[in-house]
């Protein structure tokens, strides 16, 4: 068995890559990042050690576990210490991706730290109208027209259900006069402009605020058919004040300001390289 597995050219692959690892180790300057130096397991690091464990299990370490959690510690910082002095981390897309994460985590922390006042929200506001402006809200009656059921006859249909609906009493058993649809109901209150968009449809959603309050109007065309309307109730989008948008207002202006932090460390961090993009030949204009 051993004699056929000598043989074998994986077998030699594999041993020929060993040597040459052990090789690289042995042979590397003393220059390389320190793999026999001292490792010292400060009381800080002892004390977090413990407070992690009792976090996970609800309990304190006993001797014997907080030893274990000492070693496996001890074996991590060991093995890091040897992957940097081989350069293992070089060239590696994950650990490259972490580390850059870890330091833009920098910038991230300075800026939880950052407390706006109430002139600068009011200023970020007013920068920014449209992020935060309220939306057109709608209450509204539908009387549905299906044009299925109305073949030939639809637009005569619904101007006779129209001018039934505006005469005194007419509209009072609006809710089963049309064509009931399940999907819709006949009564809608204080509805967002979009969700109305969501439902019926943008051009539905459009021609509805532009008709007259207090009266039967229409029709107006949705993806289900014919729709005859009455608005009772408008209330335009405008600008809120501070305190009505404040939670909203101060979580925009924490991720500007996250970004805008971000962007200024890195350029900081960059203008210490002097940066050379050598092109391949084929890519140049």
């Amino acid at each position: 068995m051993l004699k056929s597995l000598a043989r074998e050219p994986l077998v030699h692959f594999l041993l020929l890559g060993a040597a040459l690892f052990l090789l690289n180790a042995w042979l590397r300057p003393t220059s390389a990042p320190a793999t026999r130096g001292e490792i010292v397991v400060s009381e800080a690091r002892v004390r977090s050690l413990a407070q992690n464990f009792a976090r996970t299990w609800q309990r304190p370490p006993t001797r014997e576990e907080l030893d274990g959690l000492v070693e496996s510690y001890v074996r991590e910082e060991v093995m890091v210490r040897e992957a940097l002095a081989l350069g293992l981390d070089r060239d590696d897309p994950i650990i490259r991706r972490r580390l850059q994460q870890k330091v833009e985590f920098v910038s991230e922390e300075a800026a939880a730290l950052a407390t706006p006042t109430d002139d600068e929200l009011r200023a970020y506001l007013a920068a920014h109208p449209d992020a935060f402006r309220a939306e057109l809200r709608a209450s509204f009656a539908q009387v549905h027209l299906d044009p299925g059921k109305h073949a030939g006859t639809l637009d005569a249909d619904a101007k006779r259900l129209l001018d039934a609906l505006n005469r005194p009493g007419g509209a009072a058993d609006f809710a089963s006069q049309g064509d009931r649809l399940a999907l819709l109901d006949p009564r809608y209150e204080e509805i967002p402009q979009a969700e109305i968009a969501r439902l019926f449809g943008t051009k539905f959603a459009e021609a509805l605020v532009r008709q007259p309050l207090g009266q039967w109007a229409g029709p107006i065309a949705s993806g289900y058919g014919l729709h005859l309307v009455r608005i009772d109730a408008l209330q335009s989008g405008g600008m809120p004040s501070l305190d009505e948008a404040r939670p909203l207002v101060e979580r925009e202006w924490s991720n500007r300001k996250r970004q805008d932090l971000g962007k200024a460390f890195y350029e900081k961090l960059r203008s210490k390289y002097a940066i050379k993009v050598q092109m391949p030949e084929a890519t140049k204009p």
